[in-house]
């Protein structure tokens, strides 16, 4: 029997960074990434929409030539009259699918083909059919989900297309205030875009010196990265059809090839997780929310206990 296989995407860029990073980022995906679908466009804080906008007419044509399918992602967050003219002009006017981050953008995408991000909470298979029902044609489950949950939406709904949050720090929440400003001082509305200081989020730490969380923004993420490897033959076999990789601070493409060889069966979680070690070093992986353990967890294969990593 001819073995599944998933497509992998790379999801929108969380960070802050600055323009001509931020499209050399897709460009060097476009050209050099074995992947079939990216997701793009600011996701966290309306106020970094003027760093990319100017990039992107030329980043979506360097990934479309690529062969890449491209989905625009909506904010997280709507508060403003200028975010929601702004959501409702893409969704009336984007030529391309687009990814809902927020429910104020469920009503305007009713009818329409549109992808479901990371960041909608979808728990169950009841939730994903009542997004089916009104156009989702693919649905990016949150990363903290237990495996018997994303199992049993796969087998609830055969050849829908689910996507599986497999590496990248964990969006976690995001809120009106910004706590990345106020750290250093500043305020939201006169916030100097200090964020971009941190392209790979500012990391927190308790009162005893334990790393914490992330913040980005508006953004809190987790500090460690979450990365699926052993654990995602089960859900490919099950339908599972595609697997997303969130930007990181590092060697994406190079992020890219290692999972690309895992989902190909030409390495193993052993030698997969050495690779990423290197490529994107000084970072604790995560795997503990598909075990049914605490978010920071390491589940090490064939262990039934979480561990520590690093």
């Amino acid at each position: 029997m001819e073995n599944k296989r998933a497509a992998l995407s790379v999801g929108p860029v969380y960070y802050l960074w600055d323009g001509p990073k931020w499209r050399d980022f897709y460009f060097r995906i476009a050209d050099e990434a074995d992947i079939e679908y990216v997701t793009l466009g600011e996701t966290v804080c309306s106020k970094r929409q003027h760093f990319s906008e100017p990039h992107v007419a030329d980043v979506i044509e360097r990934l479309e030539a690529a062969g890449k399918q491209v989905t625009l992602s909506t904010l997280a967050m709507v508060t403003l009259e200028r975010e929601s003219r702004h959501m409702r002009d893409l969704i009336r006017d984007s030529d391309h699918p687009v990814e809902a981050n927020d429910l104020s953008a469920l009503g305007l995408l009713k009818g329409q083909p549109h992808s479901i991000g990371p960041l909608v909470n979808v728990y169950n298979a009841a939730t994903a059919r009542t997004l089916a029902s009104r156009g989702a044609s693919n649905i990016c489950l949150p990363p903290e989900l237990p495996a018997v949950s994303i199992q049993r939406m796969l087998d609830d709904m055969p050849g829908f297309s689910f996507e599986l949050f497999a590496f990248g720090r964990m969006p976690l929440a995001i809120s009106a205030r910004c706590a990345h400003a106020r750290s250093k001082g500043l305020t939201k509305d006169n916030c100097q875009f200090i964020c971009g200081e941190e392209p790979d989020g500012l990391a927190l730490r308790t009162l005893d010196r334990q790393s914490f969380l992330v913040l980005n923004g508006v953004q809190t993420m987790s500090n460690s990265c979450a990365v699926l490897l052993d654990d995602l033959a089960p859900f490919v076999e099950a339908g599972l059809a595609r697997v997303r990789l969130s930007p990181q601070d590092c060697d994406m493409v190079g992020v890219t090839d290692i999972y690309r060889a895992v989902l190909d069966g030409r390495i193993d979680g052993d030698e997969a997780l050495a690779n990423l070690s290197a490529v994107y070093p000084g970072v604790r992986f995560s795997n503990g929310f598909l075990h049914q353990q605490e978010g920071a967890a390491w589940v090490a294969r064939g262990r039934g206990a979480a561990v520590a990593q690093g």
